[in-house]
């Protein structure tokens, strides 16, 4: 039992290294990220420091990734993806992809409350597909005010100021995918 928890420890170090480099992210990036110091998050890295649940749930957050994922626990066999629904701003996000950086997958729930709402358009980096699954929704994207209904897609660089919210007062429901900067959704219909 002792050498399997030593290979399993031992092998958690060059998994974060390669997951943080994957991210392209620096040493002293991740410590702002996660209050880990630099020279731990290196020993870690390393090897020189052996890993504990104090120093991986931090790190797993930061990654995104499960803590199975970051000690490298073997597969169950399971293929159902266990999604944890964040509420954020009224609305319930779930993730529906796990990998971080590259583009991401979320379903998105806006309640009917949030109906009234007044637009805050916001900017960042990256770029939104989206897609209504039910419901009617509003965006603001720019000077346009737009309502899509379900079964209609919208596609947009985030650095123009937008808003999502709910066109009448029944909740709205959408699939969003975003990617860093410069990365697109590429959906090829057939003919």
């Amino acid at each position: 039992m002792d050498d399997d928890l030593d290979r399993v420890l031992t092998a958690v170090g060059p998994r974060l290294r390669a997951l943080r480099r994957a991210r392209g992210v620096t040493l002293a990036e991740l410590a702002e990220a996660t209050g880990i110091s630099e020279s731990t998050l290196s020993r870690l890295e390393s090897g020189r420091r052996r890993p504990n649940l104090e120093l991986l749930l931090p790190l797993a957050r930061a990654h995104g990734v499960p803590l199975d994922e970051l000690v490298g626990a073997p597969a169950t066999g399971d293929p159902r993806i266990h999604i944890r629904p964040v509420r954020r701003h009224g609305m319930t996000f779930m993730a529906l992809s796990r990998r971080p950086g590259g583009t991401q997958a979320f379903k998105v729930i806006i309640p009917g409350a949030l109906h009234d709402a007044v637009p805050e358009p916001k900017t960042h980096d990256g770029h939104e597909w989206l897609y209504v699954l039910n419901g009617r929704l509003r965006l603001v994207l720019g000077e346009q005010d737009i309502v899509l209904k379900s079964g209609e897609a919208a596609e947009f660089d985030t650095r123009v100021p937008h808003w999502l919210g709910t066109a009448d007062p029944a909740p709205v429901e959408v699939l969003i995918l975003f990617g860093p900067q410069g990365e697109r959704a590429h959906v090829k219909a057939r003919t």
